[in-house]
């Protein structure tokens, strides 16, 4: 993630908060980051080094082109820095900040199987203990873990999984 990105982002996220359509743009930026991250055509379109500004800022304003002007607007800034290419990056940085002054946490929730909304709710359960936050759930599904869960926010980690408890089991009758 460059610094430019990030820089982009909160400016972006202040003008938003300015005009009450933060969360508007959020969307946006969700759609933006998700549409590209879908389309390689896209993405080769906005990383071309021989196509030219003007092209890839008229092309992202029809694609988009029912987002706030406030994003539209960045396609015309992204055009007069030379930087399409970091537009993904700045969509996902936006989220993050947005997250963060909206005090919401994601908490990576790694299961077996995915979620149904029983375990979410035992998750959700789970998590106000250690996060006061509002709280996203973002789930992976990994079968290497057998059952149970594991949940990570932030730096902080509670693994509630069976193929750790017989990680822990195994150490234990080898010693």
């Amino acid at each position: 993630m460059s610094r430019a990105a990030i820089r982009y982002a909160k400016a972006i996220l202040e003008t938003a908060q300015g005009t009450g359509t933060a969360a508007q743009v959020a969307d946006d930026m969700a759609l933006i980051a998700q549409t590209v991250k879908d389309n390689n055509e896209l993405q080769d379109f906005i990383g071309s080094p021989t196509v030219k500004g003007d092209a890839k800022e008229n092309a992202l304003k029809e694609i988009f082109a029912g987002s706030q002007p406030l994003t539209i607007s960045l396609f015309h800034l992204l055009q007069s820095n030379r930087r399409f290419s970091i537009l993904t990056h700045i969509a996902a940085q936006y989220k993050v900040q947005y997250d963060i002054a909206n005090g919401i946490e994601i908490a990576t929730v790694t299961t077996a199987f995915p979620l149904d909304a029983a375990l979410e709710s035992k998750v959700l359960d789970k998590i106000k203990e250690f996060s006061d936050k509002k709280i996203t759930i973002k789930n992976i599904v990994d079968p290497s873990i057998i059952g149970g869960f594991i949940i990570r926010i932030g730096d902080k980690q509670f693994n509630a999984s069976v193929a750790s408890r017989l990680l822990t089991l195994k150490r234990e009758l080898s010693n």
